[in-house]
């Protein structure tokens, strides 16, 4: 009994260790090894063959690598500054002027994020389509938003946008709500207009929040698959083998490391792009941190 006691917590405590490590230290662990060795999967496990670095540079030297990179960082950069520069006004006119009506606004604007990428991505290739989309039938035009290399990206980045502004607006409300009203009304006894609040007080303070949302926004871009890949991969033309589009217009990294692994059986070289991401990645998250200062520091308002 004594030795049960003094066990029991670690036996509570150990199904989320093993299955920690069977759903994440183990599958990075294997990706990892898996980045130096040569291996398709179809042949088993006895026909790895390491390979050192030469699916680094492999992968760093495809003309592929260098187009997904470029498309990876437009879609990022065309879908995700556009969401601040937008959700950021809207969280602090939710904030100031739809108090009555802020969780049925906020619910209607948040809705797109929690919607299956799966189910937006398609309802978007409907409205988007060449012969009977609702897009077209409402400009009197005859696009070819998904099957067009001109259009494609441009196609993509509007509906990562639409999926993401809600997301963004949220937590900038859930910043604002949390700034002291006193300040505010100081500010208004002193004459500030409300555009002065909102820049002497409201951004300073949101700063943390603004960190932490352009980081993940910063993360979840340049991580994009599953809209580009199913808006491209949904309709006659735009359908080129799931990448992208004609031309590979809108084909990103993670789209080129899924063709590597489950097209051409190359799980090596696939491994090897997945940690060259994740190191862009957390380069770009560290110049984030250090233009916004760790997003800590001059928080107060000024």
């Amino acid at each position: 009994m004594r030795w049960n006691r003094r066990y029991a917590p670690y036996l509570f405590i150990a199904p989320f260790f093993v299955l920690f490590f069977v759903f994440s230290l183990f599958p990075l662990a294997f990706s990892m090894y898996l980045s130096f060795h040569q291996w398709d999967a179809a042949r088993g496990l006895e026909a790895m063959r390491w390979v050192g670095v030469d699916n680094y540079l492999s992968a760093l030297t495809d003309p592929w690598f260098r187009k997904s990179l470029y498309n990876t960082v437009w879609l990022a950069l065309a879908a995700g500054i556009p969401q601040h520069l937008v959700a950021l006004p809207l969280a602090y006119l939710i904030h100031t002027q739809l108090r009555k009506s802020r969780n049925f606004v906020i619910g209607a604007y948040f809705l797109p994020y929690i919607t299956s990428s799966v189910a937006i991505a398609l309802i978007f290739s409907t409205l988007l389509s060449k012969d009977f989309g609702v897009v077209n039938a409402a400009l009197g035009t005859n696009i070819d938003w998904l099957g067009s290399a001109d259009y494609t990206k441009p196609a993509v980045a509007i509906v990562v946008f639409w999926r993401y502004v809600g997301w963004n607006a949220l937590l900038y409300l859930t910043a604002l709500q949390g700034i002291d009203k006193e300040i505010y009304e100081a500010a208004r006894i002193d004459g500030a207009s409300s555009w002065q609040q909102f820049r002497d007080i409201s951004l300073p303070m949101l700063r943390p929040m603004i960190y932490l949302a352009v980081t993940l926004t910063l993360i979840f871009n340049l991580q994009l698959f599953e809209e580009p890949f199913i808006l491209t991969g949904a309709s006659g033309a735009a359908r080129e083998a799931g990448l992208g589009g004609v031309g590979q217009s809108a084909m990103t990294t993670a789209m080129f490391m899924y063709h590597l692994a489950f097209s051409d059986g190359n799980f090596g070289t696939a491994s090897a792009l997945s940690w060259i991401l994740f190191a862009i990645i957390a380069s770009l998250t560290w110049v984030n941190s250090k233009l916004f200062g760790r997003g800590s520091g001059n928080l107060g308002p000024h």
